[in-house]
């Protein structure tokens, strides 16, 4: 494994540009392409295809085409997991969903990000902050997770909600920037 791969990895700055990682994403592109490819009926060929695209696939899970990501191998779904169309995972640096999670239409969930200062992003560089969703979560339809959050187990999102803080479990977290809107109880 290369310096800026190891780099990468391990959440420090990094030039996207090298050989091996461009390597890695054209690899993450052709299995995305493949899988988008499937028709609804290939539910073994999509099962293989996920497994080969993602880096942990524990039990069942559903993605729905179309669906795109960098690399792939950040990624890591726990049994139960569905996301629906359009989904958009940015993963330089993990990104994990536990059980029991679904996904809406459409939503972005980011561990890719840039340096704030012009010049280092003008060099090209870039870095990247794990995403961790615990179980039984729901993220509601165009909503964006940023790089860094942690959702806590059974926390909702809220469609369209631009997540840029950690969420606690049990929450409702909606809007942008996405704020609790309450909590959820037992009796629900």
């Amino acid at each position: 494994m290369g310096r800026e791969k190891e780099r990468m990895l391990a959440g420090e700055a990094y030039d996207p540009s090298v050989p091996e990682l461009v390597a890695d994403r054209r690899r993450a592109q052709d299995r995305c392409r493949r899988y988008n490819a499937t028709a609804q009926t290939q539910t073994d060929r999509r099962e293989r295809l996920l497994r080969e695209l993602f880096g942990e696939v524990r039990g069942d899970a559903t993605v729905v085409p179309p669906f795109r990501c960098d690399y792939g191998y950040n990624v890591g779904v726990g049994d139960g997991f569905f996301a629906n169309y359009g989904c958009v995972f940015l993963d330089v640096a993990p990104i994990g969903f536990g059980e029991n999670c679904l996904l809406g239409p459409g939503v972005h969930v980011y561990a890719a990000t840039h340096p704030l200062d012009p010049e280092e992003r003008a060099a090209g560089l870039e870095f990247g902050d794990p995403v961790t969703v615990g179980d039984d979560v729901w993220i509601g339809g165009r909503a964006v997770i940023t790089p860094g959050v942690e959702i806590g187990d059974g926390a909702v999102v809220a469609a369209g909600a631009v997540v840029v803080d950690d969420v606690p479990a049990r929450a409702v977290v909606g809007g942008n920037p996405a704020e609790v809107i309450r909590e959820i109880d037992d009796d629900e």
